[in-house]
């Protein structure tokens, strides 16, 4: 290939990277703005704890239960038609959630934001696996870790400040118009990969034979990619860590700290602002430390060490608002970050042509872990409520609290012993070589 091809073929792929990236951020954003407007949620339906907890979840309901489909979509259609398809149906669910008169309503705006977002990150990632060379993968994936969690980072504290300016349902009918314009743009200049628009394939510029077409069988590759035992751990640590990171950062974070300290809703934000950003940075340098390593086990297991560190140091230290707090709220998203490798190891053991539905496999683990345990740490809270009201909203106590983080303890032990069984790639694909 000459310069001027390869120098044409690079800017296409950072522009199709860029585009899917900004759909990613919508996604972060949907993730966590209900911790920002749980208050306006709870006060405008009415809702307990358990009920705010569930319409929350219905996010990660869908969006768990879309996981699979989204792998075969990913793999079979390509990433071009399933995000703008899921773009689509994203917008209209914000908006829809944003117009809510009922509970029943917005519930039905949740489920539809689930089901759109759900195949964003499959197809950007499948994306980057046909974009990007398998070296380089674990890199790539922190960087998009990092770039979408920005999405996360405006959905805290710079979410709280516009609420002082814009209702919450503004918000949401405006996030949704800005889903249905990426959904546009994702139609019209996106390519599923390099020979879509006239090159070729990664693997062939490294002077390497291509990799295998997708089977037009995708049952048959599915039954491989879910009957491999080596890809099923990264679903455990993933259900463990992040998906339990995201069920307190993206919904309990924010009212404990109202609850208990007595922070303003802005002010207990910043908290969750600082979780999300460390998680970002921390996706960043995993990735970065795990290529350059030339191992993926070690740093997922020490960053499931530190996670589990962290939820132990929430209940057993003597913290409050301030350095502990801002400390602690950031252990959680750095111990969470290791996750990012998760998705290269589960790609170095199955068959590339499988890529989409292998880390579909992942995926769906921590979005299982977030739909348990949104309602059940609500459901927690609520067990030993003791009534106290403030604004017509329900006040938890510490001790309520304090219940709720020893299931998050436990959750991050059981994906810390998954980690010890995550099989060691050398960030090189082995499906073949697995016997």
């Amino acid at each position: 290939m000459s310069h001027a091809s390869y120098v044409a073929f690079n800017a296409l792929r950072w522009r199709i990277y860029f585009i899917l990236v900004i759909s990613y951020m919508l996604v972060f954003f949907h993730r966590m703005a209900p911790a920002a407007v749980a208050s306006d949620l709870m006060q405008s339906f009415q809702t307990s704890g358990a009920a705010l907890g569930s319409l929350a979840a219905m996010y990660y309901y869908v969006y768990t239960v879309m996981q699979v489909p989204s792998g075969i979509l990913a793999d079979t259609l390509g990433p071009r038609i399933s995000v703008t398809v899921g773009s689509l149906v994203a917008g209209l669910g914000s908006i829809l959630f944003g117009l809510a008169g009922d509970f029943a309503m917005a519930s039905v705006g949740r489920f539809l934001v689930g089901l759109g977002v759900s195949v964003v990150f499959v197809g950007l990632m499948r994306s980057n696996a046909f974009w990007f060379s398998d070296r380089h993968y674990g890199r790539v994936s922190g960087l998009t870790l990092l770039l979408g969690n920005l999405g996360s980072i405006m959905a805290a504290a710079p979410l709280a400040w516009a609420l002082g300016f814009f209702s919450w349902r503004e918000i949401f009918v405006g996030i949704g118009g800005m889903s249905l314009l990426m959904a546009l743009v994702t139609w019209l200049f996106v390519r599923n990969q390099p020979q879509e628009a006239g090159f070729p394939s990664v693997r062939e510029m490294e002077g390497l034979p291509a990799h295998a077409r997708a089977h037009p069988h995708w049952p048959a590759a599915l039954k491989a990619v879910y009957g491999n035992l080596t890809a099923w751990p990264g679903f455990w640590v993933n259900l463990g860590v992040t998906g339990n990171m995201f069920s307190f950062v993206g919904l309990w974070g924010v009212p404990l700290l109202q609850d208990v300290h007595g922070l303003a809703r802005t002010e207990a934000s910043l908290y969750t602002t600082i979780s999300l950003i460390s998680f970002a940075v921390g996706c960043l340098f995993m990735g970065w430390l795990s290529d350059h390593l030339g191992l993926r086990r070690p740093v997922i297991l020490a960053t499931g060490l530190l996670s589990a560190a962290a939820w132990l140091c929430l209940l057993l230290l003597d913290w409050g608002p301030g350095a502990s707090g801002y400390l602690l709220y950031g252990l959680l998203g750095l111990g969470a970050s290791g996750f990012v490798l998760t998705y290269a190891a589960v790609k170095e053991v199955c068959a590339p042509s499988s890529a989409g539905m292998a880390i579909a496999l992942v995926n769906t683990g921590l979005f299982l872990g977030a739909a348990i345990m949104q309602p059940v740490f609500g459901w927690v809270l609520d067990l030993t409520w003791d009534g106290q009201l403030a604004d017509g909203l329900r006040r938890y106590a510490w001790v309520d609290y304090r219940n709720g983080l020893w299931l998050s303890f436990g959750f991050a032990v059981l994906a810390v012993l998954a980690a010890t069984r995550v099989r060691e790639t050398h960030c090189r694909n082995i499906s073949g070589e697995l016997g």
